[in-house]
């Protein structure tokens, strides 16, 4: 610690974001308690040398539209436009959803009707509260994100504790996934302990990736390889993203790099050593995790054969 505040808080950034040697960035902008980083002041702390775009939270769009005052009746209007104008913005490539904090994963798979809509609206705006929380108004988001045609983030698993753990085991979305399909990328982040559940849903759904980045900070590198192995039994290679989740101290950023790089690098050695992959197999998969299935998803220009893309948040 002292020699953090020796060193300072810009330098201490620009080291270990820099150390990580990660070249995109997909932030999420949308968590309010504390001002996080944008994403362009992320790309200056790895020197410049990264490029950063935009994940817009849908929860925090629909609470700015509430507290405007916008009436029950126009409610879902007005979501529908902030929620557009938030995504024109430049490098905007995913929006995401809370869902997992809020309501948990329970949900009725149907798009709510207006009227739903309205009288959910009426009810929050009545209860003075400024989170979003009702039900109705978070299936409400789900189905404005499939019309807004961008990859949807879903937080799966481990948080803090507004999660109820027993509600957010992904398969609770299996009925509104079979609704969905056909539309928009859906990518399940994080999902310890339900990284199993996670990989069985990226098996047998097109439109299904998954990560299980945030659960790495807390394993660390000695079972960060049991946890990544237990994603990658039935999910399909070119399903599973890199992710540090780096919220907070700089320090997340080049933990996840290394948990994560020392657990699927010593996975697939391991399979190697065991005749079960090649090395030239496994240096692919290792790309296509590592980088190529995040470019390929968000829609990202380019290949970079060196350095991940980070899913963060």
């Amino acid at each position: 610690m002292a020699r953090r505040a020796e060193l300072g808080w810009r330098e201490v950034n620009r080291r270990f974001v820099t150390g990580a040697g990660t070249r995109v960035f997909c932030v999420d902008t949308g968590h309010t308690p504390e001002p996080g980083t944008t994403p362009v002041e992320l790309a200056r702390c790895a020197g410049g040398t990264a490029t950063s775009y935009e994940v817009v939270r849908l929860e925090a769009v629909a609470e700015q539209v509430m507290a405007r005052g916008t009436e029950p009746d126009a409610y879902a209007d007005a979501v529908a436009r902030a929620a557009q104008e938030a995504v024109a913005g430049d490098g905007v490539v995913a929006v995401k959803s809370v869902a997992a904090y809020r309501t948990g994963l329970r949900l009725d798979p149907d798009p709510p009707s207006a009227a739903e809509v309205r009288e959910a609206a009426r009810r929050w705006r009545a209860s003075g509260h400024r989170r979003l929380a009702d039900p109705v108004l978070v299936r409400h988001l789900l189905w404005t994100a499939v019309e807004l045609g961008l990859p949807l983030q879903l937080h799966v698993g481990f948080g803090d504790n507004d999660i109820r753990l027993h509600q957010v085991d992904p398969t609770h979305l299996t009925d509104w996934l079979h609704l969905m399909s056909g539309t928009i990328p859906v990518l399940l982040l994080h999902c310890w302990p339900y990284q199993r559940q996670a990989a069985y849903l990226a098996a047998v759904f097109e439109q299904v990736y998954l990560d299980v980045g945030l659960i790495l900070h807390h394993a660390g590198p000695p079972r960060s390889r049991a946890i990544l192995a237990e994603a990658l039994e039935v999910a399909p290679f070119r399903k599973v993203l890199y992710s540090s989740d780096a919220c907070g101290a700089a320090e997340f950023f080049l933990l996840g790099a290394l948990t994560f790089r020392e657990g699927l690098g010593g996975l697939l050695q391991e399979r190697v050593d065991d005749d079960e992959l090649s090395l030239k197999d496994a240096l692919r998969i290792a790309a296509w995790i590592g980088h190529d299935n995040a470019r390929r998803v968000y829609g990202l220009p380019g290949r970079d054969p060196e350095h991940a893309v980070d899913r963060l948040c």
